[in-house]
């Protein structure tokens, strides 16, 4: 950085006004020159650079068009810097300044770099549509992927502008050369972050989960709405917000509705009587599923599951290609199946059922007694004071 120097004669006429004056010129010729030359630097690369249909340059230009002019800012100061300082110790500290400005332009570009990247991947995967199994895979992974760059990016930041204090980098030697208590008790503490980082670098890879996906976890159905770096958010069916680490989703089981396609089969359950009629009941389903429009037309059964002393047990099976839409068929095939029993087939309907048979033989029993009693006979009925 010898080359950034003050030219000559701006350092001699900055000298010849007061200290103040002289100072601010010096402040001002600085970052106008750096604002000129970060505007030409760009035009430049708009032409040296091929434009791409996807917008890759337009965004990364955009994001780091900031970072940029700061590093013109920064290189310009660092040419009058000598003139600025009164003395060392104010040269080194605008030097040491300058410094981590430098550290820290490196890690916003890189930080903006990875942003670019991957919102110019993620306008290629809409989730909007019906078949968004493979856009919702790659913007998982995106996702995850960008945010754990972006926290190694700040991580590796901030510890190089420490290392700049000489003190700061004689403890984080020592602190590596012993491994010691120390390092097994921070080792400890952080087990639940670190564990939380794997877990989302694992999901990124393997994709057990992904964003949209319709999963069941602690007894609750949702989607998924967000993966972070060590928590998921689960929008529940009726708008709550479940948050879960995101080691839930290695360690423990839950259900994935979406793991390989969207589509899911349905079921209704109905109590019937056993006199309904199991051939009318199918037909009324068909006639039923191909007037729905939420039906796929891919499954649509009826079964006989169950028995009881009272009723059948009727299962229905039906398709959809999704799970809110396979919600909204069962309850319409459900009301439109009750509807029927109770204006078409009330026989069909559960009821209960009285044994009339033992009623039947009561006059029998009356005349011939029964375990060694005497017979109702008529005088019999009189002496117990019972009138016919």
């Amino acid at each position: 950085m010898d080359i950034l120097r003050t030219p000559r004669w701006l350092a001699e006429l900055a000298a010849a006004m007061p200290s103040g004056t002289g100072y601010l010129l010096l402040l001002i010729v600085a970052v106008g020159v750096a604002l000129i030359a970060h505007r030409l630097f760009f035009r430049l690369l708009t032409i040296v650079v091929p434009r791409s249909g996807k917008g890759f340059r337009t965004e990364v230009f955009r994001r780091v068009r900031g970072p940029v002019r700061l590093a013109f800012i920064l290189i310009a100061l660092r040419a009058i810097a000598p003139e600025l300082a009164v003395d060392e110790g104010a040269g080194a500290v605008i030097g040491r300044v300058l410094q981590l400005g430098v550290i820290a332009l490196i890690g916003w570009i890189a930080v903006s770099v990875l942003r670019a990247l991957a919102d110019v991947s993620r306008r290629r995967y809409r989730i909007d549509v019906d078949d968004n199994l493979v856009a919702r895979k790659h913007r998982t992974q995106l996702m995850l992927l960008q945010r754990v760059g972006i926290g190694l990016v700040v991580v590796v930041t901030v510890a190089a502008m420490l290392m700049t204090f000489p003190s700061v980098r004689q403890y984080g030697v020592s602190l590596f050369a012993s491994a010691g208590v120390a390092g097994i008790v921070i080792g400890f503490a952080a087990q639940s972050i670190l564990a939380n980082l794997i877990a989302g670098i694992q999901i990124a890879l393997t994709q057990p989960i992904r964003i949209e996906d319709a999963v069941v976890v602690e007894n609750e159905w949702g989607w998924v709405e967000e993966i972070a770096a060590t928590y998921v958010v689960i929008r529940l069916w009726d708008w709550r917000r479940l948050v879960l680490p995101i080691s839930y989703f290695i360690e423990k089981p839950f259900q994935n509705w979406t793991r390989e396609t969207a589509g899911i089969i349905g079921t209704v359950i109905w109590q019937v009587d056993y006199a309904m009629s199991f051939a009318r009941m199918r037909e009324k389903l068909d006639e039923f599923l191909k007037q729905s429009k939420l039906w796929d037309g891919k499954v649509g059964v009826l079964q006989v599951i169950d028995t009881t002393e009272r009723t059948v047990t009727i299962r229905a099976l039906m398709s959809a290609h999704n799970s809110p839409t396979a919600w909204d068929l069962r309850c319409e095939i459900r009301e439109k199946m009750l509807v029927w029993m109770q204006e078409d087939c009330p026989e069909g309907l559960p009821r209960l059922r009285n044994d009339v048979t033992a009623a039947l033989h009561a006059p029998d029993r009356a005349a011939t007694g029964s375990d060694g009693q005497e017979p109702l006979t008529p005088e019999a009925l009189d002496r117990m004071g019972v009138r016919q």
